[in-house]
């Protein structure tokens, strides 16, 4: 449920940032900085660079307890944001709540999955992101001739879900890997261990192997979570709901992507090729939207192949391999650090995406979305590891002795 929220807070701002701007008369560069600091970008970075390393600190459940709290303040802000700088607030707050539960949440999930069914497990995380994002579309398309109004009532569904969790999480358990990690002899101390990762080259590989598959392939898709109706009306559809109702499609693509390729396969098939495959198809969607002919067509066939793409692609590939490379000790600090990283390469694009798109077209842009893609196929696809069926813990002796 906290991956839902997440994903859906983001969508929720998509769908509204041109009815905020609208509403407020703002520029392009305003809803760049709205984009740029919210749960998509600068906002989750901070959040994950808080939260990682108290995760690994005072414990996954620490994290769970605290975050939503901090959400549903935001979120309710954007219910009543009467100015923009009420709005950027609640965007800010939001961000940093999302930055901190996905550390948390992937982690914890990792963790207590059996060995031989890891995928499959982290995929409920991937699933889950990518049902917010396809109920969030659908609520806009139905919500749409309310204007400002229905995208007030789509924060507001968000408030009302993250209570329901928050007051449900309060009675789960610890991580159990994590419990007997606090009480190892050895453990470093939260200063130690957070320097270690940066120090240790075991670790440093690791964090450079996933800022080339997760951060790049992020900064793409990052984009395209907050600004695709723009990039949709680039390429010539204007109409808002179809815009909306196209989301849809590729999101529920992306659930049956994850089903039935990454939670169904991941376990049991190469990883490397199937990585490959999911990155192959997500650069071939892109040049069709880009460069193909205009049309629903290509609409169409962007929606279905991105979104399956995007359902075996580089986020849930890197929810699985950020908890196979790192130690116990130093895995949601690695998230905070892989997180917080895509999301400040997104939030960077995101300040000037609106207006690149407006001065120089989808064209020129997708050069710079396909060479972003093409470099997270060629260093996911080189260096995936063999970890499939192996327990953290003889991955984490394999790796660190």
């Amino acid at each position: 449920m906290s991956n839902y929220i997440e994903a859906g807070s983001i969508i929720a701002i998509a769908t509204s940032l041109g009815l905020w701007q609208a509403e407020f008369g703002l520029t392009d560069s305003a809803v760049g900085l709205l984009a740029a600091v919210s749960a998509n970008a600068f906002g989750a970075a901070a959040g994950a660079a808080i939260g990682g390393p108290l995760c690994d600190r005072l414990g996954r459940k620490f994290i769970y307890t605290y975050d939503l709290v901090l959400y549903m303040v935001g979120v309710l802000l954007a219910v009543f944001a009467a100015s923009f700088s009420m709005l950027l607030v609640a965007f800010v707050l939001t961000g940093i709540a999302v930055g901190a539960g996905v550390t948390a949440s992937w982690t914890y999930i990792a963790e207590e999955a059996p060995d031989h069914q890891r995928a499959a497990h982290v995929g409920t995380a991937q699933l889950a992101w990518s049902v917010g994002p396809m109920i969030g579309f659908l609520l806009a398309a139905a919500l749409e001739p309310l204007g400002l109004t229905g995208s007030r009532i789509i924060f507001a569904h968000l408030f009302v879900v993250a209570f329901i969790t928050w007051w449900v999480r309060r009675g789960l358990a610890e991580s159990r890997r994590w419990t007997e990690s606090r009480d190892a002899v050895d453990r470093p101390s939260f200063l130690t261990g957070l320097g270690e990762l940066f120090t240790r080259r075991v670790n440093l590989l690791a964090l450079l192997f996933l800022v080339g598959v997760y951060g790049l392939w992020n900064t793409v898709a990052g984009q395209a979570g907050i600004f695709q109706p723009r990039v949709y009306e680039a390429a010539g559809l204007e109409d808002a709901r179809s815009q909306y109702l196209l989301q849809v499609l590729v999101w529920g693509c992306t659930v049956a992507g994850t089903y039935f390729g990454f939670m169904r396969l991941g376990d049991r098939v190469s990883r490397r090729w199937l990585y490959f495959v999911g990155a192959l198809a997500g650069i071939l969607a892109w040049v069709v939207l880009i460069f193909g002919p205009a049309g629903w067509f290509s609409l169409v066939f962007f929606a279905v192949v991105w979104g399956l793409a995007s359902g075996i692609g580089a986020q849930a590939f890197y929810g699985l391999w950020t908890a196979e490379l790192f130690a116990t000790r130093y895995r949601a600090s690695a998230q905070g650090v892989l997180f917080l990283t895509a999301r400040v390469m997104v939030g960077v694009l995101s300040l000037w995406f609106p207006v690149l798109l407006g001065a120089v077209g989808l064209h020129v842009v997708g050069v710079l979305i396909l060479a972003l893609l093409v470099g997270a196929l060629l260093i996911g696809t080189i260096g995936a590891p063999e970890t499939r069926g192996k327990s953290l813990e003889q991955i984490e002796i394999e790796r660190y002795g």
